[in-house]
């Protein structure tokens, strides 16, 4: 069997192996098998290919690698609707208890209870949003 083919059956099975972890590195190497294969074929010594596919594969790692994984890192999501309140400040209407309760947040008014079921926070206290139930914010004072 020739070399390339040796080379090219390697660039498979890596490219393969990519599919099922998405790491960038072995689709590299798989690359630089490709490649060696053309040295291969056009009829190079097995040492000058071995060297060719050492710094193909060094050279993919440690230039494009870092590239791609800054294009595949994706910013971190932006919270919408009622998640985007946990963790925001907000101001008691009423007194707030275990059970019952209205803050205002952000303009808008909302029930609460508190976080904490034993707490009484007082009304024109300021709180923290831990949780949101439903309609409900679940609340804890701030100190």
């Amino acid at each position: 069997m020739d070399e390339w083919v040796i080379w090219v059956i390697l660039a498979v099975v890596l490219g393969v192996a990519e599919l099922f972890t998405f790491t960038a590195a072995l689709g590299l190497l798989g690359a630089a098998a490709l490649l060696t294969a053309a040295t291969a074929a056009i009829g190079l010594p097995v040492p000058l290919q071995l060297l060719f596919f050492a710094a193909s594969s060094a050279a993919g790692l440690m230039v494009v690698r870092p590239l791609a994984l800054r294009h595949i890192k994706q910013p971190q999501l932006q919270r919408f609707g009622v998640e985007a309140l946990v963790g925001k400040p907000a101001y008691t209407i009423s007194e707030v208890t275990g059970r019952e309760g209205r803050i205002r947040v952000g303009g808008e008014e909302w029930s609460a209870r508190a976080y904490d079921e034993t707490l009484v926070i007082p009304a024109g206290a300021t709180v923290d949003i831990i949780e949101i139930e439903g309609a409900t914010a679940l609340v804890y004072p701030r100190e």
